[in-house]
């Protein structure tokens, strides 16, 4: 109804005049017949537009044939698209399409396939893509995380946070909800409750808000009791006719106090199982390609029992071929996988929901996988993953994709396992099932290996953060917060320039060499200086840039006010020679501020 897409029954949906409204649905987006840059750049179409124009104008006017009349209004209607190319920073299209690429995970090796050879994941970001670069009025995101990996994720949170419009957003990744919002519209009870704050703030609320709403329908179903025993008590009494049409009519304007059926907490403990030897994994030397594609060469890697252990890497980097080869359920095409002693273990697919019987009922799916102390806890289990009442008789063939995925998870659970390897179990999942699913796993004894896009999840569950790319893996130990703490001060020693002894050619001193610390207080002190330096001259670059763009600024709104002026166009070459000097700085100005725009973004040294 926002987007317009849908009426409402009754009552009005009032929009100001003008405003624009940018829509991502969850999913069914697709793209073809443009390449990927084409594509996304239809968010600047009116600008496109207005630049093609302006080349048109451009050639027609060097015609010499060309009638006084039609010179004059071209030359008016070039003014007015120049004017808003200018202030629309027309020139500053590519850079603008390039950032929000690469920000979303595209390669620069992307930009100009056909936008059809995306799978549905890629046509999402690229919809995604499309919507950010428009920057409508009103920014309206079905799940937007649901098809981006943790980089793409943590670029749209800093996106969303400094976008200068409103934002509503539909989400079930916790983290990006407290990075990003500022307030919380509940819907339940057929109506919206707005709470300001961030998500984490909103439970708090909401659990005080119900706490209160419980017992004053409490109180109010005592008060009701009360006066329907006085009127089935006295209603026969002529002495007390009075009373009791009295509380028969305040019985009918009592509004009587809804509360929302309360949230399960369901508290689940895996089945037993006995524990694996130290070693649960081991690669050697593995190889995995897929015809000319090297996924991985010469890997090795180890996991020992109770690691837990999230693979990070972008989307189509290879964490899944690793999954399934750490699973066994693909053999590497050179090199051993080998699991370790009295290793049991749970995979859990992508496409492990399409998996599941669809003849088989909800209950059945469970019930058949289920050791027989676990079936006690089958209709616990479904209950805190959202199957009530006579779901549970619903067929697997007739749920929906997040149902399937709901049910496949609870599966899962009910299995014996001392490993578990799940990849991306939290897709479709919403908040209340990601809890149960995340407090059954931190209770969990064994060892973890999973991939998850939410942030929350992988914060909550990782103690060590495996890295999937170019052929290899690296494995930090620590948490992802602190992954990405080294991963950052890695970036800025590379970008450092190496003030070594050994980069200079002069000889190491010794260890015990003395007045050492004076001498690493000497090369910092350099250090801090020669970047206090690179700090003052890109500062120095920054205000000359803008000093110039001002200056050609001014020159082109006199060239316009003459434009603008009686007589402009009775001398025509001077016309044409003040035209093409307006043109000219034109450009000049969208190159200084692409120049100016790389300065500002360009990191500290």
């Amino acid at each position: 109804m926002l987007a317009g897409l849908d009426e409402p029954d009754s009552g009005l949906v009032i929009r100001p005049s003008g405003l624009t409204v940018g829509y991502l649905p969850q999913d069914g987006l697709e793209h073809s017949g443009r390449t990927l840059v084409e594509e996304v750049s239809q968010a600047f179409r009116p600008l496109l537009d207005a630049r093609d124009e302006l080349s048109r104008i451009e050639h027609t006017l060097a015609e010499p044939a060309l009638p006084d009349g039609e010179h004059e209004r071209l030359l008016v209607r070039y003014h007015d698209l120049s004017e808003l190319f200018r202030r629309e920073e027309g020139h500053s299209i590519n850079l603008r399409v390039t950032q929000v690429l690469d920000g979303l995970g595209f390669a620069r090796s992307d930009a100009d396939k056909p936008v059809e050879t995306f799978s549905g994941g890629w046509q999402m970001r690229i919809a995604l893509a499309t919507l950010l670069l428009g920057r409508p009025g009103l920014l309206l995101l079905d799940e937007p995380t649901n098809h981006l990996d943790l980089d793409a994720r943590n670029w749209l949170e800093s996106y969303l946070i400094a976008y200068p419009h409103p934002v509503i957003v539909v989400s079930h990744d916790r983290y990006f909800l407290d990075a990003v919002v500022t307030k919380i519209a509940d819907l339940s009870l057929r109506t919206i409750t707005d709470y300001v704050g961030s998500y984490s703030a909103y439970l708090i609320e909401y659990d005080a808000r119900m706490e209160r709403l419980r017992k004053a329908k409490l109180e109010q179903d005592d008060e009701v009791g009360r006066m329907r025993a006085f009127i089935d008590r006295f209603r026969y009494q002529a002495t007390k006719a009075a009373q009791v049409q009295s509380r028969i009519k305040m019985l009918e304007k009592i509004e009587l106090i809804e509360v929302p059926p309360e949230r399960k907490h369901v508290h689940f403990t895996f089945p037993a199982c006995p524990k694996s030897g130290r070693i649960v994994i081991e690669l050697k030397e593995v190889r995995k390609a897929y015809g000319d594609l090297v996924v991985f060469d010469h890997l090795n890697m180890h996991v020992e029992r109770g690691d837990r252990i999230a693979l990070v890497a972008p989307n189509g980097a290879g964490k899944s071929t690793l999954m399934r080869m750490l699973s066994g359920a693909e053999a590497p095409n050179a090199g051993t996988c080998r699991h370790g002693h009295q290793v049991v273990m749970q995979y859990f697919a992508q496409d492990e929901a399409a998996l599941l019987d669809p003849e088989k009922t909800v209950y059945q799916t469970l019930e058949a996988d289920a050791p027989i102390a676990m079936v006690p806890m089958i209709r616990n289990l479904l209950g805190g993953f959202l199957f009530a009442g006579d779901d549970i008789y619903k067929k697997a063939g007739v749920l929906s994709g997040g149902e399937r995925t709901r049910l496949a998870v609870a599966r899962m659970l009910l299995k014996p396992a001392n490993t578990l390897l799940l990849d991306e179990p939290t897709n479709h999942l919403d908040i209340d099932s990601k809890d149960v699913l995340l407090a059954a796993l931190a209770d969990f004894g064994g060892t973890l290996i999973f991939v998850s896009h939410d942030r929350y999840f992988v914060d909550r569950l990782a103690t060590k953060i495996v890295t999937v790319g170019q052929g290899q893996v690296e494995i930090y130990p620590g948490t992802y917060e602190e992954y990405l703490w080294s991963k950052k001060q890695r970036e800025q020693a590379l970008a450092a320039p190496d003030v070594s002894p050994a980069a200079s050619g002069r000889k190491s001193p010794p260890p015990a060499r003395p007045h050492l610390s004076y001498e690493k207080k000497k090369r910092a002190d350099a250090e801090a200086r020669r970047r206090q330096r690179a700090t003052d001259d890109r500062r120095n670059r920054i205000a000359d840039l803008e000093q110039r763009i001002a200056t050609h600024e001014a020159a082109v709104k006199a060239i316009e006010t003459e434009m603008a002026g009686p007589g402009f166009y009775d001398d025509r070459a001077a016309a044409e020679t003040a035209i093409a000097r307006h043109k000219q700085l034109m450009w000049e100005v969208g190159d200084l501020m692409n120049s100016w725009e790389a300065l500002q973004e360009a990191p500290d040294d």
